[in-house]
């Protein structure tokens, strides 16, 4: 028997907000915001969706709960995995400057290598199918970093797509080697990138100096054809300084460029009418915004014997009811940033509902890990299933949401109509095919039966 081999056909519980919508009649969902389906798989694609009557066995109860792979829009492979060589005792964003600083300057393309491969095979058996990760682009660990994640790219082509930005100080942009770095990062189908508004200096002399490099940096995406993604307003300080500057000098420029505010944290802390008008503004100018709970929750908001009482996070349903494309990333994985995280999206996605107070059962819920993070990262498969989509599938351990929230599940990852194989080659553990509900499907080929 081989453990590998694909099944032809699945009984799973898929989320009605990953099902193809013009399906209709007998698609209904359920209380969880689920559906029962039986899917039929031939040559790595879903050929046949076919809901299973309520009444009929086998029932819902035993049916695992399944997802199409999801993605992660914000991270950092180059210094993945660098914290137990480069601790950040404090917890501290100064301290955890410091030590990436240090980081940098022993950072080589060996280390890169090795912490890209580590990231994108824990990636690809964890569930991700795209990760857009931010690079240290100014420094002698620039070029090396770029290297060797250029050539991960390549040697993950087809299996985890890999979007790179070229993060470097903002005014950079304004110096010729900016320019010049903007063709380089271009010739690699890559993103522009920075740090707008606090904690990296504030007040009217720095809020100019931005808007010119802002508008350097806009005008070089525009002419080398690149998308742009910021880390604006990472602070619990002056809230949505940097996120309302880059929306207006959007709105006044019009230029042809996909603008991505990552973080946006301190937005969340504006009164209420004033946050809902400038999610407005980001509506207008079509601006996407990408939250980040984990990081922003560890380093944000820390007082010397306190317990912070402002948690400062991107107001995600102020953002989502004006209709900006709204996504929920990991960022930082094992740094000096964040000492936790491990590339798993489903990990990420139990921690952020407490956190963010998100429903998974909700479409709202579950999009800013699924659909509307792959429109921000503007993939060709927008991670609904239907027929021709690819039979690329995340089956839990869990039966319901609420199984799901309540422990860490077991989950085998199909990929292109084949399951994945653990690392070490051998038959997954029998604890994952255990009797009772909910029922993972056995390595061995489903009948069409």
């Amino acid at each position: 028997m081989n453990p590998a081999a694909g099944p032809s056909s699945l009984l799973v519980r898929l989320p009605r907000g990953l099902l193809d919508p013009r399906l209709a009649v007998g698609f209904g969902a359920d209380a969880d915001g689920l559906v029962s389906l039986r899917l039929r798989i031939a040559a790595g694609q879903i050929t046949a969706i076919e809901p299973l009557p309520a009444a009929a066995p086998p029932t819902a109860a035993g049916l695992p709960l399944a997802l199409t792979p999801l993605v992660e829009p914000h991270a950092h492979l180059d210094k993945a995995f660098s914290a137990v060589a480069f601790p950040n005792r404090q917890g501290t964003m100064a301290a955890a400057m410091e030590a990436n600083l240090r980081e940098h300057g022993e950072r080589s393309a060996e280390q890169v290598a090795e912490r890209a491969e580590r990231a994108l095979d824990r990636a690809w058996r964890n569930g991700l199918r795209a990760i857009r990760s931010h690079v240290d682009s100014l420094g002698p660990a620039a070029q090396p970093s770029w290297d060797a994640l250029l050539e991960a790219r390549q040697r993950w082509l087809g299996r985890v797509e890999l979007q790179l930005v070229a993060m470097a100080p903002v005014d950079h942009w304004l110096s010729p080697d900016g320019v010049a770095l903007a063709r380089r990062v271009a010739d690699g189908q890559g993103l522009l990138g920075g740090v707008i508004g606090p904690p990296y200096g504030q007040g009217l002399a720095r809020r100019i100096g931005d808007r010119e490099a802002l508008l350097a940096l806009l005008e070089l995406a525009e002419r080398c054809g690149c998308g742009v993604d910021l880390h604006v307003d990472e602070s619990d300080a002056y809230p949505g300084v940097g996120v309302a500057l880059v929306a207006g000098l959007a709105l006044e420029q019009r230029r042809a460029v996909a603008i991505t505010c990552s973080h946006a944290s301190s937005m969340g802390l504006l009164p209420a009418r004033a946050c809902d008008r400038l999610a407005d503004r980001l509506a207008e100018a079509e601006i996407a915004v990408v939250a980040l709970p984990t990081t922003n929750f560890w380093l944000l908001g820390r007082r010397v014997a306190r317990t912070p009482w402002r948690r400062p996070l991107a107001p995600i349903r102020s953002l989502q009811r004006a209709g900006v494309r709204l996504a929920i990333g990991g960022d930082n994985v094992q740094d000096p940033w964040y000492p936790g995280g491990d590339f798993d999206p489903i990990e990420l996605l139990r921690l952020a509902a407490p956190l963010c107070q998100l429903m998974p059962w909700q479409r709202l819920g579950l999009a800013p890990f699924s659909t509307a993070a792959a429109a921000v990262l503007q993939l060709a498969w927008d991670g609904v299933v239907r027929v021709g989509a690819p039979a690329d599938l995340v089956l839990l351990g869990a039966g319901s949401w609420g199984e799901l929230l309540a422990r860490p599940p077991q989950r085998r990852v199909l990929r292109g109509g084949q399951w994945l194989l653990p690392p070490e080659q051998e038959l997954p553990s029998p604890l994952l095919f255990a009797p009772g509900p909910p029922r993972l499907p056995a390595p061995a080929p489903v009948s069409h039966g």
